[in-house]
């Protein structure tokens, strides 16, 4: 089967939003083993809106809209699949009584013009909304299928999830499984070279590469009867390929999302260890980073931004006369910053990051892109060298993506 989503909005053509639906939607089609042959964004204008979703049906067996379902006179999506379809409009009065009762929740008078959202083709199946007032709909007719949706994230996510990918894998008579290796230390070429026997394998298991800043992944895929029938082809690939990466491999997942902080942080938490870092170059990025993961406040002890030297022996007690002799930017400063730091704040694990980030204020011996990483734990200080190129934002990401896959392997003990 080959899909094709409609993202309708002119906030997303005017940049004003990002169309991350289509993101999502891809890769749960992807599982069902349905492919994404278009992308197509169109705004709320209703001759284009009419030709945008014409096209999708002459080309795509599925059609997925997003967007379009609201009250206001510019919400068409549903009245062009039903026109495009040659179907007439019936008004559900159980939608109507959903869309009062959620007003009614809230605490408000709901608007007469929310009645335009309980209008649907005829013998459309109906999506009731469980984070909004927009239900959606599935339309199936001469071997099409339109599915409707709402263009908020979440009301998306949940309607799809819950009502329409159960439906769907009904029809496309199997499953596609995944799981995402995700890998940090080594670069695409020497993951590519070490796992060639499965990456270049043309069998029922297929293992692709994907490289992103500072890490690659692998896609390990296999399809099968079922989700679980296709996952017990994948997960032994799987198992080979993360004994031999060893602990390069940060995390396995089911989806492409994820990243460094999340496992950091969860290690963290599973560990019931707590951290502290002190940051000049990365400026709080670390800290910043591993506040993103929920539930991290259980285990991030203090976080400092340490640019001046005066902070430095502040707050992680650096010896005044290692920065004379050596420098802010030394091996030497990095492995007081983050030694001192520990014995200072009692956290578990300590790191620091110092290093010049640029564009400016590079020397010969200590070029713009120079960072060392230190790392302290009750098993001693390491610290890393980098040696990094790029934008100013790009050596603070590398730098503090290197600060959190230290965190995460002291967590786990490597």
């Amino acid at each position: 089967m080959i899909a094709e989503i409609v993202a309708i909005g002119t906030e997303l053509l005017m940049g004003q939003i990002v169309n991350t639906d289509a993101q999502y939607l891809s890769r749960r089609l992807q599982s069902l083993g349905i492919s994404v042959y278009y992308h197509t964004t169109v705004g709320d204008n209703p001759q284009r809106m009419r030709d945008t979703i014409a096209l999708a049906l002459s080309r795509s067996d599925v059609v997925i809209t997003t967007g379009g379902l609201g009250p206001t006179q510019d919400d068409l999506s549903k009245e062009m699949a039903a026109e495009l379809l040659h179907l007439p409009m019936r008004f559900d009065e159980d939608s109507w009584r959903a869309i009062e009762n959620y007003f009614a929740r809230m605490g408000r008078v709901c608007p007469d013009n929310n009645r335009k959202q309980a209008v649907f083709a005829e013998g459309a199946v109906i999506l009731p909304n469980g984070c909004g007032t927009a239900p959606g709909c599935m339309i199936e007719k001469d071997g099409k299928i339109v599915v409707q949706l709402p263009g908020p994230p979440h009301e998306m996510a949940e309607m799809f999830d819950r009502q329409v990918y159960g439906r769907l894998a009904q029809r496309t008579g199997g499953c596609i499984a995944s799981r995402y290796i995700r890998i940090y230390g080594l670069g695409e070429s020497q993951v590519a070279q070490m796992c060639a026997e499965w990456i270049e394998a043309d069998g029922e298991v297929t293992v692709a590469p994907y490289c992103s800043l500072g890490e690659c992944q692998l896609r390990v895929t296999a399809r099968g009867e079922s989700e679980q029938a296709a996952l017990e082809k994948v997960l032994p690939v799987v198992q080979a390929i993360t004994a031999l990466l060893g602990g390069s491999v940060y995390a396995v997942l089911p989806t492409a999302s994820g990243s460094m902080e999340e496992i950091a942080g969860q290690a963290l938490t599973e560990k019931n260890l707590t951290v502290a870092t002190a940051e000049s170059c990365t400026g709080g990025l670390v800290a910043a980073k591993l506040v993103n993961y929920p539930g991290i406040s259980a285990a991030l002890h203090e976080a400092h931004v340490t640019y001046a030297n005066e902070a430095k022996i502040k707050y992680c007690g650096v010896k005044k006369e290692t920065l004379e002799q050596y420098g802010a930017v030394s091996e030497q400063t990095a492995r007081e910053m983050a030694q001192g730091l520990r014995e200072r704040s009692g956290a578990d694990i300590a790191v620091s990051t110092t290093g010049i980030a640029g564009p400016s204020g590079g020397t010969k011996d200590k070029p713009v892109g120079l960072v060392y990483v230190g790392c302290a734990d009750a098993h001693g200080v390491r610290v890393e060298k980098l040696t990094l190129t790029g934008s100013r934002e790009r050596i603070r990401n590398l730098a503090a993506l290197r600060a959190l896959d230290m965190i995460r392997r002291a967590a786990m003990g490597y």
